[in-house]
């Protein structure tokens, strides 16, 4: 075991300025220490600070079994590094790929280039950031993990693949790379690196389905079959339809799961994949880590993007692909809902007939009718947004940038008012607080509303009025929707206070949701302190989200049906806005029995635990992961004694469904229970917390004007659904259109890992406004 770093040598032979690794986890470690240990120079630059420091004091790790090697590496988050850039391998989650070039175009040289050694399809967006000529192609299927700051599991080898984006000719400078980078492994050279992209997005849709359970990847692989082959299947025919010749890497060959392909040559294909699985140290995927271990999104909603826009564009159908990515962001945040009954799902799934093809710009199913929208004009789709150009976003961005540390400020001055959902007192305080900053941020509304709440925290409306000279077709105001309590108990701020180091925030609440409403009111100020027009607005915070907005819902509703659209400042996933949740249901089910001695007359009880038993197997039948139906029973209680037949047992219950007609189903078959024993007696009780959030048409049109001023401040955004449930769904439910998830981006929302950055309260904010000058002109 050795844990002394090796130096690089400064002398050694290298063939330029050395490499700058863009996102030092998984595949960028690994490189990075690979390159590092042959000699040559190596910078990383990665957005955690504890995975920085790491490097930094002790060099970069790389773990085999028991076995650790260091190597010294320079090392820095985004914010330590000016550059200049020559040659950079960007290896960032696919999701932030945008941020990241936005950071490294400004810093790389004119002969520089950048090296996409990443999951999923990103070489067209980096070439429309920085130019065809400075990028460069690669295909990665490198098993590693982040095990801990620092330090890189190699999960054994793989393969990688560089050369020219779009088919062209092997280049000199792919030559050299493929040189330095054999100092990892067998890296190739290759005129069709698409070639290799679309095979391993065929089997990277069998690993994406692996997690969603908790097992190794080869058994899974071998205990679904059906589903496996019609996951690659549906995949490839997307690649046949745009005429890719696939390319077999590793122990993958992808055209033994075309359609159509011998029987024989699949299982036996399958079989030399799933020994060569089970020789790799890592036995589940890094999609399955995400969740389990990490508890963050999946970037695997990014990598098929471009799959599911080139189905809808071919008329290829893709439903079990659909299926897996549903089932995927329904376990982000609840893992323990994993469970091989999924798999089971999918291969029936893929034993049903073929569907029709769903559109591109659709989360729901084809044949469930969505609600119509409130009037929000077509031109929403538009890329750039009429009534904003570049100058402006630009000056918008630019002046944000100018008061972060204001925002930092007033983040802080927020974060230090303790706003538990259960403490009255605390909330009363909190929103006294929040209405002289909004006054002195904003000045006085041109109207204010207190709706008082007996136990929860009261709501506060406010309402501004439209500004600048243009004459919106809709004159109603937008609806700015957030909420002031937070999950954090009063006391936590002594244990856990307020902290910035350096781009990074911390503290309880600056994600869900302190940061958002901040972000709001700096959007606010920065139209107008730059003149920039905006529409009336009404701005509404609750203090009971947390708890469910049992007080809230009905006054949010009645606002939300005055309102032309709202904007929810709920926590973005992993910077995407949400443009589906799931409709949330919570029930009990109560079974009453008779109570008896338990040896002295056994026959004479009739047990509830025994009924309630029958029932869980019943509820669990109801689930349907293809149609993004989860069941979970979560509580369970029952009987006082032992030797005492149960009298009584209940079982609490929380439902999520994807659409309203799985709410229907799952209401019917809770309404029809009946008991086995019909000694017993069966009470459902509870409700539909949240109605579901379908990403209807005025929905997707508000997420394509974000879109739009998103490519106008340099950046992409991203879409993405959750199983989370908001106020946001309420809203949605009653046809109105939603843009959610514009608030704070960071992560760990209810933990203690809770942070966002200073970065994101300036990008957030300045999409915030942008989106609302933008509505100021339709």
């Amino acid at each position: 075991m050795s844990d002394t770093p090796h130096e690089a040598d400064p002398d050694a032979p290298s063939t330029g300025t050395g490499y700058t690794v863009v996102g030092g986890g998984a595949i960028g470690g690994t490189l990075a220490f690979a390159l590092a240990r042959a000699g040559h120079p190596v910078r990383v630059i990665d957005t955690d600070p504890a995975h920085v420091e790491a490097i930094r004091a002790r060099g970069l790790t790389v773990a085999r079994g028991e076995h650790r090697e260091s190597v010294r590496v320079e090392a820095a988050t985004p914010d330590g590094f000016d550059g200049p850039l020559h040659r950079v391998l960007l290896a960032v989650k696919a999701q932030a790929t945008g941020a990241a070039l936005g950071w490294i175009a400004p810093r790389l040289a004119e002969d520089g280039y950048v090296v996409s050694v990443q999951n999923g399809f990103n070489e067209e967006l980096i070439a429309g950031r920085i130019g065809a000529a400075r990028t460069v192609a690669a295909f990665v299927n490198i098993f590693a993990d982040v095990i801990e700051p620092g330090v890189v599991l190699d999960g054994g080898a793989g393969a990688l693949v560089i050369g020219e984006p779009g088919g062209a000719p092997v280049s000199e400078r792919v030559r050299r790379l493929v040189a330095d980078l054999r100092s990892w492994g067998p890296a190739e050279a290759s005129a069709n690196v698409e070639g290799y992209l679309w095979a391993k997005a065929g089997f990277g849709a069998m690993l994406a389905a692996t997690a969603l359970a908790d097992a190794p990847m080869a058994d899974l692989i071998d205990r679904h079959a059906p589903a496996m082959e019609a996951l690659t299947a549906e995949v490839f025919d997307v690649a046949d339809a745009l005429d890719i010749t696939l390319e077999a890497f590793d122990a993958f060959e992808p055209d033994a799961y075309r359609r159509g392909a011998a029987p024989a040559a699949r299982r036996d294909s399958t079989a030399r994949l799933t020994a060569w699985l089970r020789t790799q140290a890592k036995d589940r995927s890094g999609i399955w880590r995400d969740l389990a271990v990490r508890h963050r999104p999946v970037e695997v909603t990014t990598h098929y993007a471009d799959v599911f826009e080139q189905a809808a564009r071919h008329g290829v159908a893709t439903p079990v692909l659909r299926a897996v990515l549903a089932g995927l962001s329904e376990l982000e945040g609840a893992p323990e809902l994993m469970s091989e009954d999924r798999l089971d799902a999918l291969d029936r799934l893929a034993a049903a007939p073929a569907e029709q093809p769903e559109p591109a710009d659709r989360a729901v199913p084809a044949e469930q009718p969505e609600p119509a929208d409130r009037a929000v004009h077509a031109d929403l789709t538009a890329a750039v947004p009429p009534g904003l150009d570049g100058a402006a976003a630009e000056a918008v961005r630019a002046w944000l940038a100018e008061h972060q540390e204001d925002m930092v400020a007033d983040l802080a001055a927020y974060t230090s008012q303790e706003s538990a959902s259960d403490d009255r007192a605390a909330l009363e305080a909190t929103l006294a607080w929040l209405r002289g900053w909004l006054d002195t941020s904003l000045g006085t509304p041109a109207a204010e509303e207190t709706l008082p709440r007996e136990e929860t925290g009261d709501i506060l409306v406010r309402r501004y009025p439209a500004t600048g000279t243009t004459t919106p077709e809709d004159t109603r105001p937008v609806l700015l929707l957030g909420h002031y309590d937070t999950v954090w108990s009063t006391g936590t701020l002594a244990r856990w206070p307020f902290r910035r180091d350096g781009d990074l925030i911390t503290g309880p609440g600056v994600f869900d949701m302190k940061a958002g409403l901040v972000q709001a009111v700096w959007a606010l100020r920065a139209l107008d302190a730059l003149g920039l027009p905006r529409p009336a607005c009404t701005l509404m915070l609750n203090g009971d989200e947390e708890t469910g907005s049992l007080t809230s819902r009905d006054a949010i509703v009645a606002e939300a049906l005055e309102s032309r659209a709202a904007l929810v400042f709920e926590a973005a996933a992993d910077g995407a806005v949400k443009t589906a949740r799931k409709g949330v249901g919570l029930f009990t089910v109560t079974v009453t029995g008779t109570e008896a001695h338990a040896g002295l007359d056994p026959a004479a009880g009739a047990s509830a635990v025994e009924e309630l038993a029958h029932q869980i197997l019943r509820l669990c039948a109801l689930r349907d992961p293809g149609a993004g139906t989860s069941l979970n029973v979560g509580v369970i209680e029952g009987g006082t004694r032992s030797n005492v037949t149960a009298g009584r047992a209940l079982a609490r219950l929380d439902v999520r469904v994807a659409t309203d007609a799985e709410r229907r189903r799952i209401g019917a078959a809770l309404a029809a229970l009946r008991p086995v024993d019909p000694r017993t007696s069966i009470e459902v009780t509870g409700d539909w917390n949240r109605p579901v959030f379908e990403r209807t048409e005025g929905v997707a049109r508000l997420a394509g004007l974000a879109r739009g001023c998103a490519a106008l401040l340099g950046h992409e955004l991203r879409e993405t659904s959750v199983g989370g449930a908001s106020d946001g769904n309420f809203v949605v439910a009653a046809g109105v259109p939603v843009l959610d998830g514009i608030g704070a981006v960071g992560s760990g929302a209810h933990a203690r890992s809770e942070h966002t950055t200073v970065s994101g309260l300036v990008e957030r904010a300045a999409l915030t406004a942008t989106v609302l000058t933008s509505l100021a002109h339709r």
